[in-house]
């Protein structure tokens, strides 16, 4: 009796949960092993030029507050 209100549960998890779970996974995988697309990279460049202009403004930012008030690292 309660094999039977487990078999029917089971029956659909094994014949419509488990394979879309496989497809979908397998897809994931091969989309992960192919690489960025171009899309991708072309947004990674753009991210990774803006990093560096601000890395320059950093810099900049810290020489002015370093010749207006050279105490300013010990503060924080």
């Amino acid at each position: 009796m309660e094999l039977d209100v487990l078999v029917a549960p089971i029956i659909i998890f094994m014949a419509v949960v488990a394979p879309l779970w496989l497809i979908l996974h397998y897809r994931s995988k091969k989309q992960v092993s192919q690489g960025l697309s171009e899309h991708e990279h072309r947004q990674l460049s753009e991210l990774a030029s803006k990093a560096e202009k601000m890395a320059e403004r950093v810099e900049t930012l810290e020489a002015l507050l370093d010749q207006e008030a050279p105490e300013w690292r010990r503060k924080v």
